[in-house]
């Protein structure tokens, strides 16, 4: 297993991709020519060496619900090669389907809050994440940082009031 620090240098070596520092040690690194609302290439890499990479367009990787592959026991030559496909596939626009799913058409209704696609919760402190719903996801943001993606509006709705925060 590569370390926290030797996987930040192998995603530095991508000149396309930049990092964002978020919450609790964790570094994002985007890339922020993707022709896709998706930017994060890595996600929540971790000083305890989990992570992920999206892989959300590509096949043959063991990825979670979300297009997310797990990077924890990946060497440098298995990370280096899913990071360039990852780049490249956000570089290729792929046709859309003719027909939405049924997934799809129920995360856009938003939960039952109207067509707002933007909302701000307030937690303790004055503190506020945004969330936002793009590319059939819901984003929370901490300002400029990327804190989860949930795939929908009662999923990113529950996470909100377990972390403390609330609609106003």
């Amino acid at each position: 297993m590569l370390s926290f620090e030797q996987k930040l240098t192998i995603l530095e070596s991508f000149p396309e991709l930049s990092r964002k520092d978020v919450s609790l040690g964790r570094v994002n690194y985007q890339y922020e020519e993707s022709l896709y609302d998706k930017k994060n290439v890595a996600f929540h890499l971790h000083p305890n060496g989990n992570g992920f990479i999206y892989a959300g367009h590509l096949s043959g990787y063991d990825m979670d619900d979300k297009g997310f592959v797990n990077i924890r026991d990946y060497d440098e030559p298995a990370l280096r090669k899913l990071v360039e496909e990852a780049i490249r596939s956000l570089s290729v626009r792929e046709p859309e389907p003719a027909v939405a799913s049924k997934k799809t058409s129920a995360s856009s209704r938003g939960g039952g809050r109207g067509s707002a696609s933007t909302t701000v919760w307030h937690g303790a402190d004055k503190q506020t994440l945004t969330l936002k719903h793009e590319d059939d996801l819901w984003y929370v943001y901490a300002g400029a940082n990327l804190e989860m993606v949930l795939e929908t509006y009662e999923e990113a709705e529950q996470y909100l009031h377990e972390e403390g925060f609330f609609l106003l």
